[in-house]
């Protein structure tokens, strides 16, 4: 089913992308700028919202209108709004394998040495106007205006609550260890990944469709956890993994002193010395190797691998209790159960 509504909607971008410059004549009024956001919002990715999108309306509506999956990549092009800003605030210089936004637009202005701004400027500038291209989507389905209007304000809220937890997450940064709680972690992670990629995308649909409040209620919370979940297994494999597997480097939440659950466990679990260590690793301007390996260390020996380990557990259990009161086609309703069970193996 998800391999199926991911195909759709692939299709539906490259239809997009091809129809950019009739839409806004985009090509006429900046052809870099043309070229980079087309370039950039085709690379190869997951789609999840888009498709949980899909998978919320189709469950509870009898109708498959051609227009939802346009709409469906309203989610699709906010998320890459983000991945535009959160490179250049992380100052990442690949995103999927190839340049990043700013980077990309660094090299455009390489030749011209009096130039005043930089690619990260001209790259807030496209996120920005994909961000709108975002809004311009979702308005294609052809629904009932009210669900439609009701549909729309969630999917603000969700850039909104976002941008919010990008915010809080740089501040924590800053704030001593010590006194980070296990709610300040959960908090990011509610705004930044499980109300954005699985709890507002599913809602979204169900309410285009019409379901009511209440199974709108259930997935939201459905969302909710099995984003909390997803997010910590990301931090186990960002900490654990191998570089291909994750695509970036494994020391960059250390290196950008990124307070996760992890993190906070083990320093809370820890001793004197390594508490110490922690604070000098995650606070240095640059991380080595060594850093990087006595952090993990760390990590195990203190029992914070074991412990968010059991709270993606925890977390999925709980989340699979607010789908089996769902009343949505049974086809779908599997479809979450097979996806909620492949993102959270560890």
């Amino acid at each position: 089913m998800f391999l199926k509504i991911k195909n759709r909607i692939e299709k539906e971008l490259r239809v997009y992308t091809r129809s950019i410059d009739q839409l806004y004549t985009l090509n006429k009024l900046s052809p870099i700028l043309f070229k980079s956001i087309k370039e950039f919002i085709l690379r190869d990715g997951k789609r999840v919202r888009p498709i949980l999108f899909c998978i919320g309306y189709l469950g509870f509506s009898k109708k498959n209108p051609l227009s939802l999956y346009r709409s469906a990549l309203s989610l699709e092009l906010l998320h890459d709004f983000m991945l535009v800003h959160d490179d250049i605030i992380d100052k990442s210089s690949m995103r999927r394998g190839k340049p990043s936004m700013h980077t990309r637009l660094k090299k455009y202005l390489s030749g011209n040495k009096k130039v005043k701004f930089s690619g990260e400027d001209l790259a807030i500038v496209a996120g920005d106007v994909i961000y709108a291209m975002a809004l311009d989507a979702f308005l294609a389905v052809k629904e009932d205006p009210k669900r439609k209007e009701a549909a729309l304000e969630k999917l603000i809220r969700a850039a909104l609550y976002t941008g919010s937890g990008e915010f809080i997450e740089l501040l924590l940064g800053i704030k001593p260890i010590e006194k980070v709680t296990r709610e300040d972690i959960y908090k990011i992670y509610d705004y930044k990944t499980a109300n954005y990629t699985f709890a507002s995308p599913l809602a979204m649909g169900a309410t285009l469709a019409g379901a009511k409040t209440s199974q709108i209620k259930k997935l939201y919370s459905y969302g909710m956890l099995l984003g909390r979940a997803f997010q910590i297994k990301d931090d186990i494999i960002g900490t654990f993994g191998e570089e291909k597997e994750t695509g970036k480097s494994n020391i960059t939440d250390i290196k950008e002193a990124k307070r996760t659950l992890l993190i906070w466990y083990a320093f809370a679990k820890s001793g004197r010395k390594e508490k110490l260590a922690i604070k000098r690793i995650m606070g240095g301007k640059s991380v080595k190797e060594s850093g990087f390996i006595k952090i993990r260390e760390i990590i195990v020996k203190t029992g914070a691998l074991a412990y968010a380990q059991n709270q993606i557990k925890y977390l999925s259990v709980k989340a699979a209790n607010q789908i089996d009161g769902l009343k949505m086609d049974k086809r779908y309703k599997q479809a979450l159960v097979d996806f909620s069970q492949k993102i959270l193996k560890v």
